[in-house]
């Protein structure tokens, strides 16, 4: 006779839990799309409460903001040239983390993929290749480079557990030491003063997609590769387990998946886009190296990642968003007469509440438990009445 009402309790407890994931799964859902959205309005109310201060006017402001970054065709190619960088270390920052892996040395993997397609792109004995081959050369070759950057901290993180954010940061700064002394000495520009490489070949650089625009080829790879990412994430057997070990290493380990060789994969992977965004920036719109050529990127670029989602198309998305405030910053500055580091303060907020996004992530478990809690009472309230 005990017998039954264990074998009773046992599935209402499973009917519960099954109950509770699937209320936990659907607030999830929902909190991917309010938070990005949450931060951009309250980082956008901030930015109106400033200018007010100012003596200007948010509508005003804001309105150039947008003339600036869309208000026509070559503004709109900048704000893509300005993203496009943005969503290539993106994605690889969106993939690592999917994985279980924060980088934080996208800034000092796209300077190694600037240096190794600068390289490339000015080689003597290269320059007599054709474009259609020249810039696929100069592509891997920055790829190569950010990979290489990233490989060694991953190794000893993938094998010996060592804090991977940590290295990455402190290679970042031995990247910049290396960019600053090259192009002060090796790769500086023969017979001139400027500490600057010569410019790489014209058949290395990214063509031009839209006619007295500066929008080039860059961006429609940045698109492809996002693409490509979302069908290796979500279509294949190992973007299934890529995610399985992001999201608990233990089953992972356990359903015979190989850890050390998935994180040295999505290491090298994160470290290579990284390096393409460097390459992206060099071919298609600089043309010579300089130190700091995109400063700043590889750590705006972890926030286009989380803002986006960890999802590839999210990541484009906040990549646009982050590259309309800086093409629109000139235009906003001389309309509201506001500092051009106005923008930094909106993209502040926006990093700020992305940074706080896994303590909000916890609310959708709380909910989730408060509605079924309360489902559970009206259930026993009809019962009782019945």
């Amino acid at each position: 006779m005990p017998a039954k009402p264990e074998a009773s309790t046992k599935p209402e407890a499973s009917a519960n839990y099954d109950r509770l994931d699937q209320l936990v799964r659907r607030f999830e859902k929902l909190f991917n799309i309010l938070i990005p959205v949450v931060a951009i309005a309250v980082s956008l109310l901030i930015g109106s409460i400033i200018i007010l201060a100012q003596g200007a006017s948010p509508l005003e402001a804001y309105a150039a903001l947008l003339s600036g970054a869309f208000g026509n065709a070559y503004n709109l190619s900048n704000s893509l040239v300005m993203a496009t960088p943005l969503i290539l270390t993106g994605l690889g920052i969106a993939l690592a983390a999917r994985c279980g892996v924060i980088n934080l040395g996208g800034e000092g993997q796209i300077i190694m993929g600037g240096i190794f397609a600068t390289f490339v792109g000015t080689l003597p004995a290269m320059q007599g290749l054709p474009a259609p081959l020249y810039i696929p050369v100069c592509l891997l070759a920055a790829f190569l480079g950010g990979a290489l950057w990233a490989i060694v901290p991953g190794y000893f993180f993938a094998r010996h557990g060592v804090n991977f954010m940590i290295t990455t940061m402190l290679l970042n700064d031995i990247a910049s030491g290396i960019i600053t002394a090259l192009v002060q000495g090796p790769m500086k520009e023969p017979d001139k003063f400027a500490p600057q490489s010569a410019q790489v070949a014209l058949s290395a650089r990214l063509p031009i997609l839209l006619p007295k625009t500066r929008l080039h080829a860059g961006f429609l790879i940045a698109l492809i590769l996002a693409v490509l990412a979302y069908v290796i994430l979500f279509k294949t057997s190992f973007g299934h387990d890529l995610r399985t070990l992001g999201e608990n290493p233990t089953a992972a380990r356990h359903s015979g998946i190989h850890v050390f060789t998935m994180q040295m994969v999505i290491v090298i992977v994160a470290g290579g886009l990284a390096g393409m965004a460097g390459s992206a920036e060099i071919l298609g719109s600089q043309y010579r190296l300089r130190s700091g050529f995109l400063s700043n990127y590889g750590y705006e670029a972890l926030a286009v990642a989380m803002l986006g989602q960890k999802h590839p198309f999210g990541v484009v998305i906040a990549g646009i968003l982050f590259g309309a405030l800086k093409a629109g910053r000139g235009t906003m500055s001389r309309a509201a007469d506001l500092p051009t580091s106005f923008s930094m303060v909106l993209s502040g907020v926006i990093i700020f509440f992305v940074a706080i996004s896994p303590v909000l992530m916890k609310l959708p478990r709380y909910l989730a438990i408060r509605e079924m809690n309360r489902k559970n009472r009206q259930d026993s309230t009809l019962s009782n009445a019945a």
